[in-house]
């Protein structure tokens, strides 16, 4: 029997929580962001619950670009990074692609290539993310270089909220991408999932919803998954393989972190942090066993957890566990470890099976 660690990828979820996006969207065209290999979810999934709902996708990687195009999909495919040496240009001609442009360097390998067909592309703007992006004072130049490239068709400006998600929120960028923009008869793209659920009327012309199309709530802090309206698509499962009864004062794992305070009941879970669970949840991160709430108990090992049965006198070896997903959202589990659901999902380790349920899977 094979060990029973499994990840459950919910196809119709996906394809819920993407057309709840394009929804909130209005008149915008929402990208599906499936970058790191669809939040660790599976491109290939990906595409079998949205090739035929999305307005097009928005990725890192010439390779899953490739892969989409392989796949029949012809929708546009934006590149949020761009390209990274002057070779790229040829496959991003070849495979229809937008790349954004962020760079100096990068106008120069379009200005030098000698493309044979026109190319869209996005021109990122920093409006104080500092990450990538022409400032205030280098984007009027960068864009007139642009236009004079007899290859550049379409050009749509981008910017990237850095507080989207929270109280500052996004009026400070919006009003500097809006002064650097000024006159200019451009489509825009602006939107991540945050600012699009919290201030839609910032959308632009094209949105770029990333982690909620995975049923990850953009600002759990604010409002959960549920709330919104998103369904969980990655559920990760295992079972109880070993039950322990300790006396007060008795430690669970490595280190003896955990020091029982009375009679407890302890549940070992094949899940480690070498199957992607975050070796930095504590004591007390939210397990479901049997479908019921418990705690973990300990420090998380390479391929085991401890958890709480103490009031669970119905546990025991065989009894399922989910660790994330339906009936406990993996927001609250990467609370509890002081994270993020996005690293809960593309940490996943490649040795845990996945099966896949919806959309004709």
């Amino acid at each position: 029997m094979p060990r029973p660690i499994r990840a459950s990828i919910d196809l119709e979820a996906l394809r819920h929580n993407y057309l709840l996006a394009r929804q909130r969207a209005g008149s915008a065209r929402a990208l599906a962001v499936v970058k790191a290999n669809a939040y660790g979810h599976g491109i290939g999934r990906a595409i079998q619950a949205l090739g035929g709902v999305a307005d097009g996708f928005a990725l890192l990687d010439l390779d899953e670009a490739r892969a989409l195009r392989e796949a029949g999909i012809t929708k546009p495919i934006v590149l949020l990074e761009g390209f990274f040496e002057p070779a790229d240009l040829s496959d991003v001609q070849a495979l229809g692609l937008t790349p954004a442009i962020h760079s100096e360097a990068q106008l120069v390998m379009l200005e030098r290539a000698a493309l044979a067909g026109p190319v869209d592309v996005l021109v990122k703007i920093n409006t104080g993310m500092n990450r990538l992006g022409f400032t205030a004072d280098t984007f009027a130049p960068a864009l007139a270089r642009l236009k004079a490239v007899p290859a550049v068709r379409g050009i749509t400006l981008m910017t990237h909220f850095a507080h989207a998600d929270d109280e500052v929120g996004v009026a400070g960028q919006l009003a500097r991408f809006r002064q650097i923009s000024a006159g200019l008869d451009c489509p825009v793209s602006l939107s991540n999932s945050a600012a699009l659920l919290r201030f839609p009327k910032a959308a632009g012309q094209l949105v770029r919803p990333g982690i909620m199309l995975y049923g990850g709530s953009p600002m759990p802090e604010l409002q959960s998954a549920e709330a919104i309206g998103l369904r969980p698509v990655m559920t990760l499962s295992s079972e109880i393989i070993g039950v322990q009864e300790i006396s007060v004062g008795e430690r669970v794992g490595y280190g003896g972190t955990f020091v029982a305070d009375g009679p407890t009941r302890v549940g070992v879970v094949a899940c480690g942090y070498a199957d992607g669970y975050p070796r930095h949840a504590p004591t007390g991160t939210p397990i479901l066993v049997g479908g019921r709430r418990t705690r973990t108990l300990g420090r998380v090992s390479m391929d085991m957890l401890a958890c709480d049965l103490s009031h669970l006198p119905e546990a025991g070896v065989g009894t399922p566990v989910n660790l994330w997903g339906d009936g406990l959202a993996a927001d609250e589990v990467a609370a509890a470890a002081g994270t993020i659901s996005y690293e809960l999902f593309c940490a996943l380790a490649p040795r845990v099976p996945v099966s896949v349920r919806g959309a004709g899977a």
